[in-house]
């Protein structure tokens, strides 16, 4: 369950790009919610890493009941395919 911090990250390097964007396109559908790009790791590029360091996710702080379910069911499910989130305030 992601923290009820105004803002927060989320993180987790098997996430490729391509589904950081469908996370992130599913997320700014919560009324509230914006999501915005982490740059990622000062590292050599690994086609079996992340090009992403992450998601900032702002507003859920705000949300009404239905909406912070529908943030923490959109995360769980993409840690349920791709492992647990890692995330920082």
């Amino acid at each position: 369950m992601p923290p009820q911090a105004a803002q927060f990250t989320i993180s987790n390097d098997r996430i490729p790009l391509a589904v950081y964007r469908e996370i992130a396109a599913h997320l700014q559908q919560i009324a509230g919610i914006a999501v915005a790009d982490l740059a990622p790791p000062k590292r050599e590029f690994d086609y079996m890493q992340s090009q992403l360091g992450g998601l900032k996710i702002t507003g859920a702080d705000r949300l009404l009941e239905i909406d912070r379910l529908r943030l923490d069911r959109i995360l769980d499910y993409y840690a349920n395919r791709y492992d647990r989130w890692d995330f920082d305030r």
